[in-house]
């Protein structure tokens, strides 16, 4: 099994920044994905951004590039996403989530294991 532990979300003005964490423990993976989804009020659950643990290729939403920086730590098996320029429509439960490989997936189904949520608030 894999554990993961997200922290950093909160409330934020619009045009502000927050930085998300992801540690994940237990089971390890000699390749893995890690990612970022979110669900906002009433939406689905939606694909934000993923990294490969080799090599750290990186993949976003059309709606965060440019905004958004998903990063990793592999010694400290962490994630980050780092959310600047944040707007009202990014307010959602972000969910860090881990698959074993290196194929990037877009779907929540392709996605094997999944942290509690942390709660990111955008005030206009």
């Amino acid at each position: 099994q894999v554990q993961l532990v997200e922290s950093g979300g909160g409330l934020v003005q619009a045009g502000g920044s927050l930085r998300l964490s992801c540690a994940a423990s237990g089971r390890t993976f000699s390749s893995y994905v890690m990612g970022w989804f979110r669900q906002g009020p009433g939406k689905e659950r939606e694909f934000v951004a993923a990294i490969r643990k080799s090599g750290g290729r990186t993949y976003y939403a059309d709606s965060v590039k440019g905004r958004f920086t998903i990063s990793r730590d592999n010694a400290k098996n962490t994630v980050y996403l780092q959310m600047n320029s944040l707007k009202p429509e990014d307010t959602a439960v972000y969910y860090c989530t881990v698959r074993p490989g290196s194929a990037v997936g877009v779907a929540p189904k392709e996605y094997d294991y999944w942290g509690q949520g942390t709660q990111v608030t955008v005030s206009s």
